[in-house]
């Protein structure tokens, strides 16, 4: 399949990013997630690989967090975005109504270490405690 085919290749394309390869393959296996996470009985949303392009455009993200790709959130006012200022893209939480990145809230070091996580510990509120990677 040409990468022009492949519809991840093509996101990524638009963002100038490459995915780490465990949301790549969450993207191919389980493709989103929309769900109450017991015990900690915290909202995560994981958004659908068609619907990332829109959503990042609509917030006009980019302006606000250049480097920022949203791909989920709380379902509310918390969105889940990778931190691509860095080589090895974090996953932190943005206030939809942030201006800028000094209210990025750090989550996980991987999409793998936030999945395995969230039941337990389920959304990091503040830098008090940084997340486990």
């Amino acid at each position: 399949m040409s990468s022009i085919d492949d519809p991840i290749a093509r996101v990524e394309h638009h963002f100038g990013v490459r995915f780490p390869q465990d949301y790549r393959d969450f993207l191919c296996t389980t493709g989103s997630l929309r769900q109450f996470v017991p015990p900690a009985d915290d909202f995560l949303v994981i958004d659908a690989l068609d619907e990332l392009i829109g959503i990042n455009e609509a917030g006009e993200f980019q302006k606000r967090f250049p480097g920022a790709v949203v791909i989920g959130g709380d379902g509310s006012r918390e969105l889940l975005a990778y931190d691509f200022r860095q080589d090895t893209p974090p996953l932190v939480t943005l206030d939809v109504s942030a201006e800028d990145w000094s209210s990025a809230i750090p989550q996980a070091a991987s999409l793998s270490a936030l999945l395995e996580k969230f039941p337990q510990t389920g959304w990091q509120w503040d830098d008090a405690h940084p997340p486990l990677s």
